[in-house]
């Protein structure tokens, strides 16, 4: 019983290594995220989805060492939570250093102008956007007065103000309005007609 309790709570290298890998791993995939662009957290597509799900694996020899115990798994968990919660309450008070970090707002679509060059800058296609805009219950980026590529990766719409969807509300609308006319104008012909008639 010993020997297992040992094997568990032993850390396998030093516990400030045991410190050290996560934090480093943590601050390479910082960088390594803020370089790469907004695209990649926003999971655009699946091969960018497939790197996000990888990543983890890639790096988990490089937080761990060689070390298996419970301990060691322990510390780095912990290390990695606290190091998060550092950087995430600093950047909170130092909005330069926040801009750094995440990097700043990305207008794609203004005045229901596409900016291709921006679009390329970031490497988001148009059926791309598209997709995100019917996401978001748009059904055309015709429909679209402002999309902003947010820091987080997300894409924020402004629809027009009178969208597709709108227009069509309004001439349904505007039909029913019609057909209820044209009922009251004939129940006004039969009402006339049944007074008429003895």
């Amino acid at each position: 019983m010993d020997g297992i309790w040992q094997s568990l709570m032993q850390p396998g290298i030093p516990v400030l290594e045991k410190i050290l890998r996560p934090v480093l791993v943590y601050v390479f995939l910082i960088v390594g995220l803020r370089l790469a662009g907004k695209r990649e957290l926003a999971q655009l597509n699946p091969f960018d989805l497939v790197v996000l799900l990888t990543i983890s694996n890639t790096v988990q020899n490089a937080i761990i060492g060689n070390d298996n115990s419970l301990a060691g798994g322990l510390i780095g968990a912990a290390t990695l939570l606290v190091a998060n919660w550092v950087v995430v309450r600093w950047s909170y008070h130092h909005p330069r250093v926040e801009r750094l970090i995440e990097g700043t707002p990305t207008v794609l679509i203004d005045g229901g102008r596409i900016d291709a060059s921006t679009l390329a800058a970031e490497f988001v296609s148009v059926d791309e956007l598209s997709s995100a805009a019917r996401r978001q219950g748009l059904l055309s980026l015709d429909d679209v007065e402002r999309a902003v590529l947010e820091p987080g990766g997300s894409i924020t719409f402004v629809p027009k103000p009178t969208t597709t969807r709108v227009r069509r509300h309004e001439e349904l609308v505007s039909r029913l309005v019609a057909i209820q006319q044209d009922l009251a104008a004939l129940r006004g012909d039969l009402g006339r007609r049944d007074a008429a008639t003895p």
